[in-house]
């Protein structure tokens, strides 16, 4: 089974901000889904859709605390490491690149450090580039801002790409992803 997780806040004011690209993705997929189950468990604490052999996953704990809702979730159903792909937004790269790996540093994302820490680093990670800011003090303030009318016009294109790759990561090596789906 594969656990797919988004990264993001829960509450309709984080709905389009960048912190919640890993929402938006799995938003999209669950919408286009003709057999899906939504899995209702207050240890969770995440909104669950189970289709076929995947579960598509938004943690409803705020982003610094991610890696409490996934873990017990992957634990709950056994899945390992290596079947797990997160997607969260990335300040190091400029708006509408994309780009996977496994493992590595969390970079700062509150997110990613939390996951590390409740699992290790191990997994699959797909990172989107939303930009930064030009001031550095004005992070905080930038991942919780909303995408521009144009960014998320773009975002469309952007999502339905990173859907393609999530299909090709079930049967390819992340290389062969790397090569095939990485955006620039």
């Amino acid at each position: 089974m594969f656990l797919i997780a988004g990264l993001g806040n829960p509450g309709s004011k984080y709905t389009l901000t960048r912190h919640n690209i890993g929402f938006l993705v799995i938003d999209e997929i669950t919408k286009n889904l003709s057999v899906k189950t939504n899995i209702n468990k207050s240890n969770f604490v995440a909104d669950i859709t189970k289709s076929s052999n995947t579960l598509l996953v938004k943690p409803q704990t705020f982003m610094n605390e991610s890696g409490k809702s996934i873990v017990s979730i992957a634990d709950y159903y056994d899945i390992a490491n290596e079947e797990m792909i997160i997607i969260h937004d990335d300040l190091d790269l400029p708006f509408g690149t994309v780009k996977y790996k496994i493992g590595g540093g969390h970079g700062g994302h509150n997110g990613l450090r939390s996951i590390d820490a409740h699992m290790g680093k191990d997994y699959i990670r797909i990172r989107v580039g939303i930009g930064k800011p030009e001031n550095k003090s004005d992070v905080a303030n930038y991942v919780l801002s909303n995408f521009s009318k144009v960014e998320l016009k773009d975002l469309e294109a952007i999502i339905s790409h990173i859907i393609k790759s999530i299909e090709a990561l079930r049967t390819l090596k992340i290389d062969e992803v790397k090569s095939k789906y990485t955006l620039k």
